[in-house]
């Protein structure tokens, strides 16, 4: 079977259409029902290619979108995930997806704390098809179990998948580690920011935005042979003032202490239930946790575009944006004698305060 690029359908209303077949099937949980569609498209010549990326990648595209309007919950997000990651692995064992290894060896995982694997495979099995030997490790892989891996099978190449931006720094320690026993990283997903601009920042050696790029630039030239001495951080010198380190540190700490004053900087909450409360603690968290990301890369871009998501995410859950703007002020209040962590947390508080906002999913 020939390993060169698989041909798309011959028409492209035809994956549009079995894309929507499939999301119906998806949102209605029957994996039977989505199963069946897909393995009969291939029995009637359907490009496996095609099916894995401009069929279940689409499909699950909009179980985020739909999920982020609040028109799915978490559970239902859930389990539509667990569907396409179960039609992925039929197709991957389908007569018309067998291939001869023609190429090297890849392995491919996610990053420490990176739950998001559906990714990853798509990738896995789209490099299959075009004749590399992979290893796929799934998701949430510890960086010592991948160099002890990669110690074992000598690998050409690592492609390392995250799509929570809070990975970021677990992701440069993998990319560090694997490149200082001479295996080379291409890295994607949308951790790695518009265009890939982290993946530069953290020294992987190439960046794809999806898997059919991916799988073009591995076959299109090998990924060169990094230098064993470089160091995780020579990368990123801001890191000495050490801001991020304390506020990884205190992140439980500063959560508590703004959590407590929100009460008096923000009046509504003291008629919040219990479970809302829960979820202030939980969106606290998750603000800490994205400051001290950008602290790591020293980009406030990246925190601006994360409240300004976390803005719409709860005007879709009726909750008002301006709930955000005190949270940040104590935050600030909090970290005073940290200048970058203030400039950035700023920031978040301009774009708030002067950009309306509507639910996520809908324009304004």
């Amino acid at each position: 079977m020939s390993t060169s690029t698989p041909p798309r359908l011959p028409h492209s209303q035809h994956a549009d259409e079995l894309a929507e077949l499939l999301w119906s099937a998806v949102s209605a949980a029957d994996e039977y029902a989505a199963t069946e569609l897909v393995l009969g498209a291939l029995d009637h010549g359907a490009s496996p290619e095609t099916v894995l990326l401009d069929v279940i990648a689409r499909v699950q595209g909009k179980v985020g979108e739909e999920w982020a309007a609040n028109r799915i919950s978490v559970a239902q997000e859930h389990a539509a995930t667990a569907i396409n990651e179960r039609v992925a692995a039929a197709v991957s064992v389908h007569p018309a997806a067998r291939t001869t290894v023609t190429r090297g060896r890849i392995t491919v995982a996610c990053v420490e704390g990176e739950w998001h694997g559906l990714p990853a495979r798509l990738l896995a099995e789209v490099l299959k098809l075009r004749g590399w030997q992979v290893d796929y490790l799934g998701a949430q892989v510890p960086t010592p179990h991948l160099i002890s891996h990669l110690h074992n099978t000598r690998a050409d190449a690592v492609a390392l998948s995250s799509s929570i931006a809070t990975r970021l720094p677990a992701a440069h320690a993998a990319i560090t580690a694997c490149q200082a026993i001479g295996v080379p990283v291409l890295v994607g997903g949308a951790a790695f920011g518009p265009n890939g601009r982290y993946a530069k920042l953290l020294g992987a050696d190439a960046w794809a935005p999806d898997a059919r790029a991916a799988a073009d630039h591995l076959a299109r030239e090998r990924l060169p042979r990094p230098e064993p001495d470089h160091q995780q951080f020579d990368d990123l010198p801001h890191l000495a003032d050490q801001e991020y380190t304390l506020v990884t540190r205190n992140a439980a700490s500063l959560v508590r202490s703004v959590f407590a004053a929100l009460n008096d900087a923000f009046p509504a909450m003291r008629s919040y239930s219990e479970l809302q409360r829960e979820r202030t603690a939980e969106d606290l968290a998750h603000i800490v946790d994205f400051l001290a990301t950008a602290l790591y890369l020293d980009d406030e871009e990246l925190f601006v575009r994360f409240i300004t998501w976390t803005a719409q995410i709860l005007e879709a859950r009726g909750v008002p944006a301006h709930s955000l703007p005190p949270a940040l002020d104590l935050l600030a209040r909090e970290l005073k004698d940290f200048l970058r962590a203030t400039r950035i947390l700023q920031a978040g508080t301009r774009t708030l305060t002067t950009a309306p906002f509507t639910a996520a999913g809908n324009t304004a």
